[in-house]
């Protein structure tokens, strides 16, 4: 735990926004904004450098901080429960897909965890756009394939990625 504090304490704030400028930030919400016609989910990006200071003393996993994020982004406060937050914890090296349960009864859980490890890859090799937009990519195919687009289909979550 102190080798990760102090990891998450010693990266400075502008770290994140080395690894994802403003056209790359520009790209991901076009992204998410032409996936959001092609099917009913409300995809989220959530991108974090270090953990806040708090989440660090409660140990928070990135999978906890997620859960977190779930709530506080309005993830979870979709009128059909089909919210989508893509975690991007940095630091850690890791990425968490979380899918509300109108979607999570749909698509198996293994299909998320594939898209994280492909962008994990991706971020590994230093390709942070194109990890993201790949997810995005994938995300659209699986729930056009489950959750199609239909007449009534409001964008109700912000598509521009958060930056925390």
């Amino acid at each position: 735990m102190l080798t990760r504090l102090l990891k998450h304490l010693s990266s400075p704030g502008w770290w994140a926004r080395r690894a994802f400028r403003a056209d790359d930030l520009a790209a991901i919400g076009a992204a998410v904004k032409a996936s959001e016609t092609k099917q009913r989910g409300e995809i989220r990006i959530a991108i974090e450098g270090a953990l806040p200071l708090r989440a660090l003393l409660d140990n928070q996993s990135p999978r906890n901080r997620a859960t977190t994020l779930f709530q506080t982004l309005g993830v979870a406060a979709t009128r059909e429960a089909n919210g989508i937050l893509v975690y991007i914890q940095l630091v850690d090296h890791q990425v968490e897909i979380l899918a509300d349960r109108g979607i999570s009864d749909l698509v198996p859980h293994t299909e998320w965890e594939t898209i994280c490890h492909q962008m994990e890859a991706a971020f590994s090799a230093g390709n942070y756009r194109a990890g993201v937009l790949d997810a995005i990519e994938r995300i659209t195919a699986l729930l056009a394939q489950n959750f199609p687009a239909s007449g009534d289909n409001p964008n109700e979550l912000d598509d521009a990625p958060t930056m925390l």
